[in-house]
C-alpha cells in the first residue's frame, strides 16, 4: 500500500507540474517526458557566463560548466550563440552592451537560475528500455550469487554461523526459553540476512514471528523478544550487498565493490544503534561478557579500519578500498567452495539450484523497475524533483556545509517506506549522476545500510495480528537515522575526494 501511495504521488504531481509548465509557456516538456532523451539537443540552452562564479556555487568556472551541463546548458561556441547570460550583477556595463544588441537575450543571476535547473533525464519510452536492459545485466550476478548461496546453505554455512551466532543471541532474547525453536528460526533469518539470501531470511523470519507468537503472554501487543528481533532485522546487517553490487555492475561502474566496506560498516552501526536503543528499553544488560566480547571485538575491527583508512591519502584509500572488498568477497567464495567439497556435495549441481532463484529474481523485479523508473522520470522531467532537491541545498547551505550529500538522500527517504522505491530511486541517481559520483556511491551505501522498516512492521507484526506495537517504530526509524547519518560520513570519508 505505500509502494502503491508513492507511486501514485509520483506520477500525479509530475502531470500537475508539468501541466502548469505547460499553460505558463513551456510548450516542450510533455514532449520531453514522454519521448525525450537524456542527451537530445534539440532544446539545449547556450549561455555565456560574465565574471566569476560564487564560491557558493561551485569550486571554479569549469566546475559550474560542467555541472550545467547535466540540465543542458552549454556555453556559447563559434556555432551557437549565447541565448541567456549569468551574472551576479545585471547592471554590469559589458552586460548592458550585450543586451543592447540582442533584445533577446536572457539575464539571470547564479541563484535564481539554480532554481530553473531540471536535470536531463530520458522520457518515458527511453526510461522503460533502459529498466529492461539494467535488469538482464542485475540478472547474471544475482544468479552468481544466489548459486554460491545456494552452496553455502546446503554445504551448512548458514547453520555453522547460527552456531557461532547461538550464545550471543541468548543474551539478547532472556525471555525465549533456552533450546525453544524461535531461537532456530532467529538464528537462521540473520545468517540469511548476512549472506543476502533475502529470499531464505524472508520466510525464516515470518516462522521466528509465529514462534515468538507462541510464547507471547498478550496476542496482541508485541512481546519484548518480537521488538528485539524486529529491530535487529531492520537494521539490514548484511555482509554481502549482492543486488547493489549487481546494479552497480549493470551500470558499467568501473569498481562495483567499492561501496562493500563502508556499507558494510553503515549498516553495522545502524545495528547497534538498534541493539542499545532496544536493549535500553527492555533493561538487557549490554555488558555481559558475551555481548562485549562480541560488541567489542567487531567495533574494534571496524575502528582500526577506520584509522588505517584516514591515514591514507585519496588515491591510496579508493585502492585499498577496492581491493579489500573484492578480496573478502574472494575469500567468502574461497570459504564455501572449500566448505562443500570437504561436506562432498555435488558444488556444480547446487550452484545451478540456486542460479536459477537469480534469473527469476532478475525477471520478476522488471515490472518494478520499469514502474518506479517510469514515475521517478516523470518527477524528474517536470522539475519537481530538482526544486525540492533545491530546497534542500538551499537551506543546507546555509549553515555553510558541503551539499553533495543532498542529490543521494532520496533513496534514503524512500527506504523506509520501500525497497522496491528506494532500488529504483538508487539506481535512478546512479543513472543521472554515474555509479561512481559521490551521490551515486552515497544513495548505494544508503541503500544498503538498513531494511524497508515500515513494510517490515506491517509484514511481520501483520502475519502474527500484532496490534500494538509499542516502540517498535520509534526504536526502528531511530536505529535508521543512525544509519544515514554514518552513511554520509563514510561517503565523505572514502569518497568524499572524488
Amino acid at each position: 500500500m505505500a509502494l502503491s501511495k508513492i507511486w501514485s504521488a509520483f506520477i500525479l504531481i509530475a502531470i500537475l507540474v508539468a501541466g502548469y509548465k505547460t499553460i505558463n509557456g513551456d510548450s516542450k516538456i510533455l514532449s520531453r517526458m514522454v519521448t525525450g532523451k537524456v542527451d537530445d539537443t534539440c532544446d539545449t540552452v547556450y549561455y555565456r557566463i560574465v565574471g566569476d562564479v560564487p564560491k557558493s556555487i561551485a569550486a571554479d568556472k569549469d566546475a559550474y560548466e560542467k555541472y550545467l551541463l547535466g540540465f543542458g546548458y552549454k556555453t556559447e561556441d563559434s556555432i551557437h550563440a549565447a541565448t541567456l547570460l549569468l551574472a551576479n550583477n545585471s547592471s554590469n556595463d559589458s552586460i548592458a552592451i550585450l543586451k543592447s544588441s540582442n533584445d533577446s537575450l536572457q539575464i539571470f543571476a547564479f541563484k535564481e537560475l539554480q532554481w530553473k535547473l531540471v536535470r536531463r533525464t530520458d522520457g518515458l519510452i527511453e526510461t522503460c528500455k533502459s529498466a529492461v536492459t539494467i535488469c538482464i545485466g542485475l540478472i547474471g550476478i544475482m544468479s552468481l550469487f544466489m548459486g554460491l548461496m545456494s552452496i553455502a546453505e546446503q554445504a551448512g554455512g548458514i547453520r555453522f554461523l547460527s552456531r557461532i551466532i547461538g550464545p550471543f543471541f541468548t543474551k539478547l532474547f532472556p525471555d525465549v526459553p533456552k533450546g525453544h525453536p524461535a531461537l532456530g528460526h532467529m538464528m537462521m533469518n540473520f545468517s540469511a540476512n548476512l549472506l543476502g539470501l533475502d529470499n531464505a531470511a524472508t520466510p525464516f523470519g515470518l516462522k521466528a514471528m509465529e514462534s515468538l507468537q507462541e510464547i507471547n503472554p498478550n496476542k496482541e501487543t508485541a512481546s519484548n523478544a518480537q521488538i528485539m528481533f524486529l529491530c535487529l532485522h531492520a537494521s539490514g546487517l548484511t555482509l554481502i550487498p549482492v543486488s547493489i553490487i549487481a546494479a552497480r555492475s549493470a551500470l558499467k561502474a568501473p569498481t562495483p565493490t567499492d561501496i562493500f566496506i563502508p556499507s558494510m560498516i553503515a549498516t553495522f552501526m545502524a545495528t547497534l544503534a538498534a541493539m542499545t536503543i532496544v536493549a535500553f528499553k527492555q533493561k538487557i544488560n549490554l555488558f555481559q561478557p558475551v555481548i562485549l566480547a562480541w560488541i567489542g571485538g567487531i567495533s574494534a575491527i571496524i575502528a582500526a579500519l577506520v584509522v588505517y583508512i584516514t591515514s591514507l591519502d585519496a588515491a591510496s584509500m579508493q585502492s585499498f578500498s577496492a581491493v579489500l572488498s573484492s578480496g573478502m568477497i574472494a575469500f567468502i567464495f574461497l570459504a564455501i567452495i572449500s566448505g562443500a567439497l570437504y561436506k562432498k556435495l555435488n558444488v556444480f549441481d547446487s550452484f545451478i539450484e540456486g542460479a536459477k532463484g537469480g534469473f527469476e529474481t532478475g525477471v520478476k523485479i522488471v515490472p518494478y523497475l520499469v514502474g518506479m523508473l517510469a514515475a521517478i522520470s516523470m518527477l524528474r522531467t517536470s522539475g519537481a524533483f530538482d526544486v525540492t532537491i533545491n530546497g534542500l541545498k538551499e537551506i543546507i547551505g546555509l549553515l555553510h556545509v558541503d551539499t553533495r550529500f543532498v542529490d543521494g538522500l532520496p533513496t534514503a527517504l524512500i527506504k523506509p517506506l520501500s525497497g522496491g522505491g528506494a532500488r529504483g530511486m538508487m539506481i535512478d541517481t546512479m543513472k543521472n549522476f554515474g555509479p561512481d559520483s559521490f551521490s551515486g556511491r552515497l544513495a548505494c551505501i544508503l541503500q544498503g545500510s538498513s531494511d524497508t522498516t515500515l513494510y517490515v512492521l506491517a509484514v511481520y507484526f501483520g502475519s502474527v495480528s500484532i496490534r500494538n506495537t509499542r516502540y517498535a517504530v520509534g526504536a526502528m526509524l531511530l536505529a535508521d537515522l543512525v544509519g544515514i547519518i554514518s552513511s554520509i560520513l563514510l561517503c565523505y570519508l572514502f569518497f568524499g575526494n572524488y
